[in-house]
């Protein structure tokens, strides 16, 4: 079984790139993030054509999330339950594995914050800390469970081109780094590190500056699983060939593979 997660920076605009991945990638799952699309406009079609069913929460111009897969998803969950939000973020959902316990999957696109001090930092903050009061009580719930998405934030200096540079600014805070230290805290692990990766694995460049051709990127794109999925886990990677396309979206898919 394979799960990917992407953030697609708008799906009307990035769609022929991700049914051609798709099809060179035929993945179980796939969490999309900033489809920058109203619900209406969701390309559900393009998908079933492909294969595939979908779940989506869209919202215009900014935002939106979906989760793209092979077999139906159960107990859909949008956003999260008892905090108040009027942004599209998080979608999460049950899948039926033969001979296994239903795998639940959060595909989440945690905000970006702007900069430290800023209001929307403060949401980030806030958001991140209703996230994981969530999140615990899904894993009382759901023992294989997996999180994933574009979290907007680095775990330390090795997912930083620069990290004396980008000390202290967004993405890169301490702030944000407790909160997702306190995330794995919950028994969940980061996929990536599971694995010997090559040095400065990033899943996201900036468009400026051939960002991308010199590696000056982040690695802000994650996947978590809970320690009794963990086992499973037989490789983790990121997949920078889609980043490399004409019009590419800035960020490059992750994709997990687990055992059968």
């Amino acid at each position: 079984m394979k799960l990917a997660t992407w953030n697609v920076n708008s799906l009307p605009v990035r769609l022929p790139q991700v049914l051609a991945w798709l099809e060179a990638n035929p993945v179980d799952v796939l969490a999309l993030q900033e489809l920058k699309c109203t619900d209406d406009k969701f390309p559900a079609q393009a998908f079933a054509q492909a294969g595939y069913q979908a779940q989506w929460f869209g919202q215009k111009t900014y935002n939106g999330v979906a989760l793209i897969s092979k077999s139906a998803a159960q107990q859909v969950i949008k956003n999260i339950p008892g905090f108040d939000d009027d942004m599209a973020r998080v979608i999460s959902a049950s899948f039926a594995r033969t001979g296994k316990p239903d795998l639940r999957i959060v595909g989440a696109y945690f905000p970006n914050g702007q900069a430290p001090g800023s209001d929307k930092f403060e949401y980030k903050m806030a958001w991140l800390e209703a996230l994981r009061r969530w999140l615990r009580t899904e894993l009382q719930s759901h023992a294989e469970f997996a999180l994933m998405g574009d979290f907007n934030i680095t775990f330390d200096d090795a997912d930083v081109w620069d990290p004396q540079g980008l000390r202290d600014q967004i993405h890169c805070t301490e702030e944000e780094r407790y909160q997702l230290r306190a995330l794995v805290a919950l028994c969940l692990h980061d996929a990536h590190l599971l694995f010997e990766q090559p040095p400065k694995s990033y899943s996201w460049w900036d468009y400026r500056d051939f960002a991308f051709r010199r590696n000056r990127g982040l690695r802000i794109d994650h996947i978590l699983v809970s320690t009794d999925l963990k086992p499973q886990v037989q490789a983790c990677l990121i997949d920078k060939e889609p980043r490399k396309n004409e019009r590419p979206s800035d960020h490059a898919p992750v994709v997990l593979s687990l055992a059968d």
